[in-house]
């Protein structure tokens, strides 16, 4: 499947991390943007809606999961992956209830893993 020209929004307030990711997304072809906040993640997703959110939980102003609240309170509809370091189960339980496509914990997660996973929700 051609992902090329689709839209990802990375919500991940670690620069050097969403700045890896965001490389090697837009060397698959994918259109990137960079929230560093929740807050600022909601905004972009209210103007322009990706056709993939890859969020992380601790994030500053909003954490992950107030940004799950507010785009389910607004109807966005966009699949949504977790990039965390929280490995708890609750956690994760707590995002799946949430509608959250998948869960990747960030010490266990690579560009191997990650890449199939964008595939299959970007559908």
């Amino acid at each position: 499947m051609r992902i090329e020209h689709k839209h990802v929004l990375i919500a991940e307030d670690d620069k050097f991390l969403a700045g890896v990711v965001g490389k090697f997304l837009s060397a698959q072809g994918l259109q990137v943007t960079i929230a560093h906040d929740g807050r600022e993640a909601v905004e972009i997703m209210e103007k322009t809606l990706p056709h993939l959110l890859l969020l992380d939980i601790l994030l500053p102003v909003l954490d992950g999961h107030g940004v799950l609240k507010i785009l389910q309170g607004k109807k966005i509809d966009c699949p949504v992956i977790v990039m965390s370091n929280l490995s708890d189960k609750l956690v994760q339980k707590k995002c799946k209830d949430m509608q959250v496509k998948a869960y990747f914990v960030k010490s266990d997660l690579d560009e191997a893993t990650l890449l199939p996973a964008i595939k299959k929700f970007l559908r």
